[in-house]
């Protein structure tokens, strides 16, 4: 019994431990990024924001069948499937270069090369989900929008895909790691990503066999889950925890075992 006692005392010391190095990388990184110059440290809010607004002002006179016949409003739509996105951009776009940019951290044993990641991923989903709520917040107030069905669901929708590209990133970093080509792809590969992101569409307005194909993308049920928490008139036919959270573990395994490889061939002068 006391042997298990302190094990668990030592598991909790050192997850402590490992919270601080992570809330340090966090501030480093915004102080880096942003600076407190200016507005400072609300462009992780602003920017993200400014991004979704635009196109949320695109669909703003949109009147096609899809939207007059349900609850589901052009502006809302738009902020909710572009901004859940641009979590998956962000931080993908992020990874490369990751390792060159932070290499001196490493000479501090308590910093890995997954905290680093970490840090900047819980940056970025934080900053776009409070961009996302905002901007929702405010279409309702203007009476283009209309509050959240299931909240629950699109914090869960976008809790996936913070993890989904948490596991991705964590591939990136690894692949480019002193590979300029690969690095130079992975921006082309997000914009991609866009036509089977269901970001501009809801998969229950596509027909078959090109919705069965589209259910497969996790990108694409992400953006769903978040659709499902936005709209009463939405279906939870096309997103399935399950299929969601093995991907994302996969991918996760891969990408850990990636960057213990690229740990080994990291020299620090």
């Amino acid at each position: 019994m006391n042997e298990s006692n302190n094990q668990l005392a030592v598991f909790f010391r050192g997850l402590t431990i490992q919270s601080r190095v992570i809330g340090a990388l966090i501030l480093r990184e915004l102080h880096t990024r942003y600076g407190r110059e200016n507005i400072g440290y609300l462009w992780i809010i602003l920017e993200p924001m400014l991004f979704a607004l635009g196109i949320g002002i695109l669909h703003a006179g949109s009147k096609g069948t899809e939207f007059s016949l349900t609850d589901i409003r052009p502006v809302p739509f738009a902020i909710g499937g572009y901004g859940t996105y641009i979590i998956f951009r962000n931080i993908v776009n992020r990874a490369a270069g990751t390792i060159e940019a932070n290499a001196p951290l490493l000479y501090h044993r308590m910093v890995s090369l997954f905290d680093m990641l970490f840090a900047r991923v819980i940056l970025e989903a934080a900053g776009i989900a409070c961009s996302i709520f905002i901007l929702l917040f405010l279409s309702y107030c203007i009476d283009i929008g209309s509050l959240p069905a299931r909240p629950i669901y699109i914090i869960l929708g976008q809790i996936y895909m913070t993890w989904l590209s948490l596991a991705i990133s964590i591939i990136v970093c690894a692949v480019t790691y002193e590979n300029p080509t690969a690095e130079r792809l992975v921006h082309p590969m997000t914009y991609f990503c866009i036509p089977i992101s269901a970001i501009f569409f809801m998969l229950e307005w596509v027909p078959n066999p090109y919705r069965r194909w589209l259910e497969w993308v996790p990108l694409a049920q992400c953006t769903e889950m978040v659709r499902y928490g936005l709209f009463n008139s939405a279906s939870n036919k096309y997103f399935h925890f399950g299929y969601l959270t093995l991907f994302c573990g996969i991918l996760t395994l891969i990408g850990l075992l990636s960057l213990r490889i690229v740990r080994r061939h990291i020299t620090l002068n």
